[in-house]
């Protein structure tokens, strides 16, 4: 037991250390974004705005995509709605609205949700006239120079495949808990995502504020729903073509973050299955890749990093019955504690790299703490799932509109009902709880602290 017990810590600690490494290349390599050249010809932009039940924000989108500054005849705005309630009518008036306007926008309803987003992404793609393809979800505010920032880096370079945009935050100040998201997607949009792009790492698309080449998508085989993460399992399968991807870190869309924390569970095993039903599809690929072993291992870590919760699952399974039995826990526990250290510093330094006041948004770090850890039973049993072929669906994270503090989501029908998976995180916090106690009891103070931090984290989501 104590071998599985230190193999996992271990194992674990590959993760979080791999923190220290995209933050060091990520300041390394820190540059501004690549310059654009200008815009001698204007090609034709496909506009794709995939929605389901978003009558909360459909409008906004629709309205928002339609501001963006482009010649109207080389611009067409596809709403891809596979909504079953109100907001198929509410779309279909401001498609109206814009088309009476003389804009170039239509509505594609589908009765069925075969491959969800994919599917949908996939049928717009066959009446698609851009040769270049925007996509926006329904939580998102596109800005109205995002074509013109973004278009002119596919131009002189015809293995551009895709281009990836920082993705910013509509009510990140509504409250703690979006506060603490927004720390974590900054993470990833302002250290992962750079250190990846400039170091010629595979990078990932991120399903939304980015542009496509339409041939890069048919080439590298479409949109497919064999994944929860069509969006990652088509950036990389580009990349394995040989298409390259651009990221432009000073290119921000603005998006709604979750107000619930149910809904930021379902978004977040979502990811967690779908970005390991990736890693199973995409891997016998990824090491026969070319480039150097740096970047395949890269490849694999981050195709992968969703496994540090049930790492973390099993750290704690075993903690209390070694404990019990008097075993050595303190060692694994010191250099996890050590490589631990890894995601703060990325999050500190992207908080530093782009806000004057990043002090004050940091405050919200602690609670992100325990996000990270109390998202470990929900993610796991997710990636569970996705390893025996049986999962859940798309289980899609409600939009409210929310901007001010003032806004109010819990009367939404979209609000999302008890989840009983919050009855396994309260058992789990007292399983941890129980861990304390035994440590306590037989004098290991070192290992009390880490197991509180289960406790915690498991009250909080299960709240």
């Amino acid at each position: 037991m104590s071998v599985i017990y230190a193999i996992a810590a271990v194992w674990l600690a590959v993760y979080t250390l791999n923190s220290f490494v995209l933050t060091f290349l990520c300041w390394r390599r820190r540059r501004g974004d690549p310059r654009a050249p200008a815009l001698s010809r204007y090609p034709r932009v496909t506009v794709q705005l995939p929605i389901f039940n978003e009558a909360h924000v459909v409008e906004r989108l629709i309205d928002a995509a339609t501001r963006m500054r482009y010649p109207a005849d080389r611009l067409q705005i596809q709403v891809l709605d596979d909504s079953a309630d109100e907001t198929t009518s509410l779309a279909r008036r401001r498609v109206a609205y814009h088309r009476a306007r003389g804009l170039n926008i239509e509505l594609i309803h589908r009765y069925h949700r075969t491959d969800f987003k994919a599917g949908a992404l996939r049928e717009g793609l066959r009446e698609a006239s851009g040769e270049l393809i925007a996509l926006f979800d329904a939580d998102f505010l596109p800005p109205e120079d995002f074509l013109l920032r973004t278009v002119p880096h596919f131009l002189g370079r015809p293995r551009l495949g895709f281009v990836q945009a920082r993705w910013g935050h509509l009510n990140q100040g509504y409250s703690s808990l979006t506060g603490a998201q927004a720390i974590a997607l900054d993470g990833h949009f302002a250290v992962e995502q750079p250190a990846r792009f400039r170091c010629d790492l595979f990078l990932n698309f991120n399903g939304s504020a980015g542009v496509w080449r339409k041939e890069c998508i048919e080439e590298a085989g479409g949109w497919q729903g064999d994944t929860l993460c069509e969006d990652m399992d088509l950036s990389y399968r580009a990349q394995l073509a040989g298409w390259e991807p651009l990221y432009l870190r000073d290119v921000v869309c603005a998006a709604e973050i979750p107000p619930q924390i149910h809904a930021f569970k379902n978004q977040q095993a979502r990811w967690a299955g779908g970005s390991i039903s990736c890693a199973l599809k995409l891997w016998p690929r990824l090491v026969r890749a070319p480039g150097s072993a740096f970047r395949r291992i890269e490849a694999l870590i981050h195709l992968t990093s969703y496994l540090v919760h049930p790492l973390m699952l099993l750290v704690l399974a075993l903690s209390v019955p070694l404990l019990h039995q008097r075993q050595p826990v303190a060692l694994p526990l010191t250099y996890l504690s050590v490589a631990s250290l890894g995601p703060p510093t990325m999050y500190l330094f992207a908080q530093r790299s782009l806000y004057a006041d990043w002090a004050s948004r940091m405050r919200h770090f602690p609670l992100l703490v325990l996000l990270g850890t109390g998202l470990t039973l929900s993610n796991s049993r997710a990636i569970h799932r996705a390893v025996t072929g049986r999962s859940d669906g798309f289980r899609r994270t409600p939009k409210f509109s929310l901007e001010g503090r003032g806004d109010d989501w819990k009367r939404s029908s979209y609000a999302l009902a008890f989840d009983w998976m919050a009855v396994a995180e309260a058992l789990g916090a007292l399983y941890a709880l129980l861990g304390v106690a035994i440590a306590l009891d037989r004098g290991n103070f070192f290992a009390a602290p880490f197991l509180m931090l289960y406790v915690l984290s498991f009250g909080y989501v299960a709240s």
